[in-house]
């Protein structure tokens, strides 16, 4: 937890993970944010999609159509802060010469939204009326 926290604070101040260890290739560095940058679209797709379901399927009914957009937005929410977390985490391993973090999120990530499209199968399949 300690550990958590302090990567939370580091994500609003990047320059003190310059100081761990030593400069690592800027490929690497770059690479690192470019994965950042893709998870943050991935968050912004999630987004997009829960406000979607609310705001285009006005005929669902009400309880699929919350729960079908707040998994969607959860899942964007959780997804925009874990890529700043795993970028800080990445950097960090690379300047100290560490193998890079591993992570469960993204198959926890694929397994939200293959339920969310499993349930958006059957709403299509059964109707909006449901």
């Amino acid at each position: 937890m300690i550990d958590f926290a302090r990567n939370v604070r580091l994500w609003f101040t990047p320059e003190e993970v310059r100081q761990e260890g030593r400069t690592p290739d800027y490929r690497f560095s770059l690479a690192n944010e470019r994965t950042f940058l893709a998870w943050l679209r991935t968050a912004l797709a999630l987004i997009g999609g829960g406000f979607a379901v609310d705001q285009f399927l006005p005929d669902l009914r009400w309880g699929w159509r919350v729960g079908l957009a707040l998994a969607l937005l959860t899942a964007g929410v959780l997804c925009s802060l874990r890529a700043v977390n795993h970028w800080v985490r990445c950097e960090r391993a690379m300047r100290r010469g560490d193998d890079l973090p591993v992570s469960r999120f993204p198959a926890l990530l694929s397994v939200v939204v293959a339920v969310v499209a499993v349930a958006m199968v059957f709403v299509v399949l059964v109707g909006w009326e449901g």
